[in-house]
C-alpha cells in the first residue's frame, strides 16, 4: 500500500528536506524526501485496527490515511521509535497517534490524500 504525495496542505506542511531517499519511520512504513510514504501490506490490519481504536478517543471518523498521517508527524518529532513495531494493543501508541490525528484533522480539515 503505498499513499502518494499530494498538494494537500499536510503535504505541503511535511518537510523532509533533510531525509536521504526513504527513511524508516517505524518497521513496515517508509517515507520518502519527495513525502511519498510505503507501507508494507503486512501493516494493512494494524493500520485498520488503530483506526478504529482512535475513533474513540479522538471523537472523529479516523481512516487508515489519517493513522498513517499521525504516524508520521509523531516519527517527526521523536515519538516513536523507529525499531519498535505498531500494535493497536498498546496504550502508548495510542496515546501518541490522538493528539496527532487530531492535529490532521484541525489543521488540515482531515484531508491527507489525493481522493479527500
Amino acid at each position: 500500500m503505498g499513499v502518494e504525495p499530494t498538494e494537500s496542505c499536510f503535504a505541503k506542511r511535511l518537510h523532509l528536506d533533510n531525509m536521504s531517499q526513504e527513511q524508516q519511520i517505524v518497521p513496515g512504513i517508509s517515507i520518502t524526501s519527495s513525502g511519498q510514504a510505503t507501507v508494507d501490506p503486512s501493516l494493512a490490519d494494524v493500520l485498520f485496527d488503530l483506526a478504529i481504536k482512535l475513533e474513540e478517543p479522538t471523537k472523529l471518523p479516523v481512516d487508515v490515511e489519517h493513522v498513517l498521517a499521525a504516524i508520521v508527524l509523531a516519527a517527526r518529532k521523536g515519538e516513536l521509535d523507529p525499531n519498535t513495531p505498531l500494535t493497536p494493543d498498546d496504550p502508548a501508541i495510542i496515546e501518541v497517534l490522538v493528539g496527532h490525528v487530531k492535529t490532521v484533522f484541525e489543521q488540515f480539515g482531515g484531508k491527507v490524500g489525493r481522493d479527500d
